[in-house]
């Protein structure tokens, strides 16, 4: 009997579709950060300076983060950069933008691109300072920094006509905690 429970549970968890909890449930009913406990940080989607884009909704950056979206307004090749698996800025974005894990945007990427639906995977780099050098080079790239790690090499978009600093902004991703004993 044990055995057929543990059967069913692991079959629901991997067929039902995710739930939003924790931090998500609390972006998504508007939940500022002071709210949720703990501290987090504002994460910032940049572009390349010469990116005509200043504003996309929420919807239109999940759709560029999924590989829905090819190209700019102005032609240029969307070039998507992300910080590698385990992140925790990572995280944040497959949790809030993407509304997925891992093992899902993985699938996702595999799917696309073997279908033709998507024609590029994301440029994983490891490092905040990758990150800004990529997307400095690169005039179609579009990426993720925690607002510390922000510069003018980069220029921030809107989300919904919002800035990071800007009351009700949607991604926050946590503080890490060092622990200086080890």
């Amino acid at each position: 009997m044990h055995r057929l429970t543990a059967v069913l549970m692991t079959l629901a968890l991997t067929v039902l579709p995710p739930t939003h909890t924790g931090r998500a449930a609390a972006s998504l009913a508007g939940e500022t950060p002071e709210q949720l406990g703990g501290s987090s940080e504002p994460l910032v989607i940049v572009v390349n300076r010469t990116n005509p884009v200043d504003n996309l909704s929420f919807s239109e950056l999940r759709t560029v983060f999924l590989g829905g979206r090819s190209h700019w307004a102005n032609g240029r090749r969307i070039t998507l950069v992300m910080r590698g698996p385990g992140d925790p800025e990572r995280k944040t974005i497959l949790r809030d933008v993407c509304g997925m894990d891992e093992d899902q945007l993985k699938t996702h990427f595999l799917r696309g691109l073997f279908t033709g639906e998507i024609l590029l995977s994301p440029k994983l780099l490891a490092t905040p300072s990758g990150v800004k050098k990529f997307v400095f080079n690169v005039p179609g790239a579009i990426g993720y920094l925690r607002m510390s790690d922000v510069d003018d090499s980069v220029k921030m978009v809107r989300i919904d006509n919002l800035l990071p600093t800007d009351k009700g902004y949607k991604l926050h991703t946590q503080l890490q905690v060092v622990n200086e004993t080890e």
